[in-house]
């Protein structure tokens, strides 16, 4: 594995794969690597000849008063698990690399980036889409791979893509579960024990969720409210939202069908997780 901190080392090593006439996939995250990453990387190995992993703590994305300065990071941990699973090379710039001035033109979608999470994080995504456009420029991958826990992110890239027409297929991987159905996040460090018990209810309130969809259901309230009872048996946790969206717009749906998205954040103690499942019409 190649690691460069620099645009310009970056761009001499897409040069030199682009001519050789490779295919390249391209994974970028905020580091503290876990296995969600890593599932994303092993997509990126299947669809492309050589995989680039970014590593870069967007400040952009981050609103003043929000987990910048506490969130995990250990790039060391991050180079040995990017190696280990196969990638050929990881990008690691610091904060002056990749924002030399402050930007003063961002990529922004405000009516999708303001709902379910963005109505919460106002900038957040206006952030993410400014710097992953700037890395889709330096990077020039042919597929890029993100994951479907941050579907209202992942929803916004394809559309940026999609409008902006940027050359690069964009590729889902599905939500990474520990045993318990917790979904994996490099935030979950932060949960006590307590705290970590209750995390599990969100998970547990989606399946709900789509045992009644699967059974009948089709009310969205309704549905809401069975993923908003169980939720409500954590002691630590404090709802920030739980909507039923339709897959493309985020638009609030109030008859669900197979392919909506039920989606919830929620403060476990003082942790901000986020998770989701797209409604089938049989029981999963």
């Amino acid at each position: 594995m190649i690691t460069v901190t620099t645009r310009a080392e970056l761009r001499r090593e897409i040069d030199l794969a682009r001519g050789e006439g490779l295919r390249i996939g391209f994974v970028p995250t905020l580091g503290f690597l876990h296995e969600g990453h890593l599932s994303l990387v092993d997509r990126a190995l299947a669809a492309a000849d050589r995989v680039v992993l970014s590593v870069f703590l967007n400040p952009l994305q981050f609103a003043p008063g929000e987990d910048l300065a506490q969130y995990p990071r250990d790039i060391d941990r991050d180079m040995r698990m990017a190696e280990a699973r196969g990638v050929d090379l990881l990008f690691v710039p610091d904060r002056n690399e990749m924002l030399p001035i402050e930007p003063a033109i961002f990529v922004d979608a405000p009516i999708l980036a303001g709902r379910l999470c963005g109505a919460f994080r106002p900038g957040h995504f206006r952030g993410v889409l400014t710097i992953v456009a700037r890395l889709f420029h330096l990077v020039r991958p042919d597929v890029a791979v993100f994951g479907q826990k941050d579907y209202q992110q992942l929803t916004l890239i394809r559309r940026m893509v999609r409008d902006l027409d940027v050359p690069v297929e964009i590729v889902a991987g599905p939500v990474v579960r520990e045993a318990d159905g917790l979904a994996l996040s490099s935030r979950n460090v932060y949960l006590a024990t307590a705290e970590r018990a209750d995390a599990v209810l969100l998970h547990a309130a989606l399946v709900a969720a789509q045992h009644a969809f699967a059974a009948g259901t089709r009310d969205a309230a309704r549905l809401i409210g069975v993923a908003r009872e169980t939720i409500a048996r954590g002691a630590t946790i404090r709802p920030q939202y739980i909507e039923l969206v339709a897959p493309d717009t985020l638009d609030a749906v109030t008859q669900a069908r197979g392919g909506d998205v039920i989606a919830i954040a929620a403060h476990v103690g003082g942790t901000r997780l986020i998770d989701n499942h797209v409604l089938t019409e049989t029981a999963v």
